[in-house]
């Protein structure tokens, strides 16, 4: 049997598609794709992004954030799980540290940052599940994680109650995980959420999706230190053969701001009102080329959103 044909007994495709066929899964609700708007960092920029929203009647789905549930006051938590709780959207915090921000030397050297995203010995794993403890226990129901063992844990927590039956596991686009097999494997371990590499081509995303069920997060707008690509022109495309997916904006030609805080708030709510407006610029393109695409009405049932009420196992079926 040659590699290709044990790919397809595997349930995997074989090749990249070259022309590719519309995906035929939908968001439960039926929708193929829904909005998020990324680098969220605190209460003040989340208050600026849904407001610019609203002016611009851009429906975000999802607002997730990257510096983390640790650089966060327990009042900033708070009020970050309130407000995106009052406005029915899903909040994603980033669950760290990992090595990119902790003392080993590997990831200054030259090759070294394929370790950055990673979480380094017993304890950085437990300090991340700590930072997915901590915001579970604001109400948060949503963690960006980049290691396949934290992913694992989290997991088992989440189906023996130490974590919230309707915790939402989002794999960061730091996972790196770039072909079906592996997507498959994250989806088999916890992922609900992937967020794929930023440069995949269109017949490299059909082939992911034609291997999982998971939502797949495009970036169609990159930051710089992610490739800075601008695809807004192959947004209807993406969501024709990637459905379901969750439409991202980044930004291109911005300061990265990680890790966030009071000195940047003013310089993050900027950014932030600038992904809302690409947002828009990109919504129009979609409804131009593809205005039967469908997306989730807000309030949509089964995202993420923030609360405090504990969920059960046989509760947290009825939101999924």
């Amino acid at each position: 049997m040659d590699t290709r044909t044990f790919l397809r007994s595997q349930g995997l495709p074989a090749e990249d598609v070259g022309s590719p066929p519309a995906s035929p899964k939908r968001f439960p609700d039926g929708a193929q794709y829904r909005v998020e708007i990324p680098s969220t960092e605190g209460p003040e920029v989340l208050d600026a992004v849904l407001a610019e929203a609203a002016e611009r009647d851009v429906p975000v789905h999802r607002i997730s954030q990257g510096s983390g549930a640790m650089l966060l006051t327990d009042g900033e938590l708070a009020r970050m799980a309130d407000t995106a709780g009052r406005a029915r959207v899903e909040l994603s915090l980033f669950a760290r540290p990992q090595a990119g921000w902790h003392t080993g030397a590997m990831v200054a050297a030259p090759a070294g940052g394929l370790v950055a995203a990673q979480a380094r010995g017993t304890e950085q794993l437990v300090h991340v599940l700590e930072d997915v403890r901590r915001s579970a226990e604001a109400g948060v129901r949503s963690v960006l994680v980049t290691d396949l063992g934290v992913l694992s844990v989290a997991a088992r927590m989440r189906e023996r109650g130490e974590l919230p039956a309707d915790m939402r596991f989002k794999s960061s686009v730091q996972m790196a995980l770039s072909n079906p097999a592996s997507v498959a494997l994250a989806e088999r371990i916890g992922a609900d959420t992937y967020n794929v590499p930023t440069d995949l081509s269109i017949g490299q995303l059909a082939s992911i999706r034609a291997a999982t069920d998971l939502p797949l997060d495009v970036y169609v707008e990159s930051p710089d230190d992610l490739g800075g690509f601008v695809r807004h022109y192959e947004i209807a495309e993406i969501v024709r053969v990637a459905a379901p997916v969750y439409v991202k904006f980044g930004l291109r030609n911005a300061p990265d701001i990680y890790p966030s805080g009071s000195h940047l708030t003013s310089t993050a709510i900027a950014l932030g009102r600038e992904r809302v407006r690409r947002a828009r610029i990109g919504l129009d393109m979609l409804h131009r080329y593809m205005p039967q695409a469908t997306t989730s009405e807000l309030p949509t049932r089964d995202l993420a959103v923030p609360h405090g009420e504990p969920v059960t196992s046989e509760t947290a079926g009825e939101l999924r």
